[in-house]
């Protein structure tokens, strides 16, 4: 949901659009505009009970656009970082430059909760998401994808015999919420910024990443929901069919589900598989003729639109559902969503037309360039 970095690189030059600046991914964008109307359809969309293509569309999106967001993010924090080694002077300022977005992000997060809105807010969790990846900046690619796996795979076993026993409560509450018990918790939630983050080093703008990628997010996405939805018929549990971020203490059965918001190993991975295939797909196409660049689409175009603006337009849609009173339960009708759709893709085309950063991109933007100052 940050901005990224000029530093990515485009290996097939075309003319840019209005409002985009050279050597951005406009894949990424593209993605992140998906992301951006996923989180709309979560909150804003009829529930996915109502069934039919509708329902499926509305159940396809909760839980899934935020990790996809997650892992955006991750290739945000590499792409600011830039993928060749620095020197310590840049590090020391790229660091201060992603620890003040990080403190503006937890800060705006707070603003909004505050308001009360019957959404939760995701961006305190991606504000310590950042300060968390702080350490792990320069790693190399394949050791951020090993411990991105390593992390789904070991991290909700832990935190589930940590909350078990208390250990929770032993935290402040301003510390055990975006680390174990929130609706986000980096302990379940790390995985999605570090592949994002091993993407990134991997250079998406390359073909054999992009499809590399693809393999990988297909393969994670049987191995997540297909062996929860083997195990629990094999042990005849009954997972739950959507969580509050975490499994509950004491209901060790919780760990075989996927569902969104249960903060399983199979979640975690199933929802990272679908996420990399959604920034795969988008990348490719638009590197191909007819994409977001170029002449492009007018669909494909407006989205990535969106996507450049994703910051603006998350806290947008939050402060009208908050301002306007805007019930979400039971699900709001298809009008809703649908308005907020339209509504955002005409603002984002007009806005880029114009400018090359959104109105809250441009005061991260400005606000991160004071890092030039450290000596």
């Amino acid at each position: 949901m940050s901005e990224t970095a000029g530093s990515a690189t485009v290996t097939n030059r075309r003319p840019r659009q209005p409002g985009s600046r050279p050597g951005r991914l406009a894949g990424l964008d593209l993605a992140r505009g998906l992301a951006v109307f996923g989180m709309f359809a979560a909150h804003l969309g009829p529930d996915p009970e109502v069934g039919g293509p509708v329902g499926a569309a509305m159940r396809l999106a909760h839980g899934r656009a935020s990790a996809l967001f997650a892992v955006l993010a991750g290739c945000s924090l590499v792409l600011l970082a830039g993928r060749r080694p620095r020197t310590r002077r840049d590090t020391r300022r790229t660091a201060t430059g992603i620890a003040v977005r990080a403190v503006l992000l937890i800060a705006l997060g707070t603003a909004l909760d505050a308001l009360d809105p019957p959404i939760t807010v995701i961006l305190t969790a991606y504000g310590a998401y950042f300060l968390l990846a702080l350490p792990l900046l320069r790693l190399p690619a394949a050791p951020l994808a090993g411990l991105a796996l390593t992390w789904a795979v070991l991290a909700p076993q832990l935190s589930y015999a940590l909350r078990t026993a208390g250990a929770a409560e032993l935290l402040p509450q301003r510390l055990a919420e975006p680390l174990l018990t929130g609706v986000y918790p980096a302990a379940t939630w790390m995985p999605f910024v570090l592949a994002g983050m091993a993407l990134a080093r991997f250079d998406p703008s390359r073909p054999t990443v992009r499809r590399r990628a693809a393999t990988v997010g297909a393969v994670l996405l049987v191995l997540g929901y297909g062996a929860s939805w083997l195990a629990v018929r094999l042990l005849g549990t009954a997972a739950p069919e959507e969580g509050s971020g975490v499994v509950d203490p004491g209901d060790p059965a919780g760990l075989l589900g996927a569902a969104p918001h249960t903060g399983t190993t199979f979640e975690v991975l199933g929802a990272l598989g679908f996420a990399l295939l959604v920034v795969a797909g988008c990348l490719e196409l638009t590197a191909r003729p007819g994409g977001a660049e170029g002449a492009g689409t007018a669909a494909v175009a407006g989205v990535a639109a969106v996507g450049r603006l994703s910051l603006t337009a998350y806290v947008a849609h939050i402060l009208l559902v908050a301002l306007l009173g805007i019930g979400l339960d039971p699900g709001p009708p298809l009008p809703l969503f649908a308005s907020f759709v339209a509504g955002t893709l005409v603002a984002a085309v007009l806005w880029t037309a114009r400018f090359a950063r959104g109105p809250l991109e441009t005061v991260m933007h400005r606000a991160a360039g004071l890092s030039g100052l450290v000596p």
